[in-house]
């Protein structure tokens, strides 16, 4: 990993970046303006401080080294997404503007945050030039045992000016890449989950694999792949440094140049 000071990031006031926090947290700076996704700075993503799957890898980036946040994008309410610990750290820091699904806006002002929009699939949210797309997943919630499905997971499309970004926070492979696809032509980066992946009997429903990641970024049309969703948490019984080669090897199955991935070390930030 890379240990990101911020400084770059924080004089960056126009270009396409995505840095690579750890998980499924990456900063995207669009438009000038600063995105979080599924933030998590929590050295366990569980309801228990003290139990729970433990982080492998600190986080590439300190808070107190980001830039302003200007929006928190959620994808859904598991402990690995929707961290409670950092999301009250970043409300007193920042005050960001929240997007998430349906049936999630409750959980989040009962902690203390003030910003929060509830969105349903294919609706939009406009801050300055960007729209904000909630967009479909093949996934499912629940913090507890009794809450399955009670709120609205999704991923999210966020358009500049010029450039797209997709964030698919956590996914099986379904026919909606295609779809949102056809919806926005131009996507620029895909940010894609490949970790989380074995054993694949109870994983494919809900976690795409190395191959239908990549399946999923051909489907999109995008024109880069970063990766996420690995090296950060022990969550399954693949290796945790084994995503990326996969990821390497069904590109080159699929006949699509190795120059579209981006395997960000995390910490890294890479300018577009």
């Amino acid at each position: 990993m890379l240990k990101n000071d911020g400084k770059q990031l924080q004089s960056n006031l126009s270009q396409l970046s995505v840095t690579w926090v750890g998980h499924a947290t990456t900063l995207v700076q669009i438009d000038g303006i600063n995105i979080l996704t599924d933030p998590i700075w929590s050295e366990r993503c569980s309801p228990l401080s003290f139990v729970g799957p433990k982080r492998y890898t600190p986080p590439g980036i300190s808070i107190s080294d980001l830039p302003k946040i200007d929006v928190i994008l959620l994808s859904h309410n598991h402990y690995d997404h929707t961290d409670l610990p950092t999301l009250k750290r970043l409300e007193e820091k920042f005050h960001p503007l929240v997007l998430t699904g349906l049936g999630n806006r409750k959980l989040l002002l009962d902690e203390g945050l003030q910003n929060v929009k509830e969105m349903d699939w294919w609706e939009e949210w406009k801050l300055g030039s960007l729209q904000f797309t909630f967009t479909p997943t093949q996934h499912f919630s629940g913090r507890g045992l009794l809450d399955r499905d009670e709120t609205l997971w999704g991923s999210f499309v966020i358009s500049g000016k010029q450039e797209t970004v997709y964030f698919a926070g956590d996914t099986g492979y379904y026919s909606h890449f295609q779809e949102i696809a056809s919806r926005f032509p131009k996507i620029d980066v895909a940010i894609l989950p490949i970790g989380a992946t074995e054993p694949r009997w109870l994983m494919e429903p809900v976690h795409v694999d190395p191959k239908e990641a990549v399946r999923s970024f051909s489907d999109l049309k995008a024109k880069f792949l970063v990766p996420m969703h690995y090296m950060t948490f022990v969550l399954s019984d693949e290796p945790l440094d084994s995503p990326v080669p996969r990821t390497k090897e069904a590109m080159k199955e699929s006949g699509i140049s190795e120059s579209a991935l981006v395997p960000l070390k995390i910490g890294e930030s890479r300018f577009f």
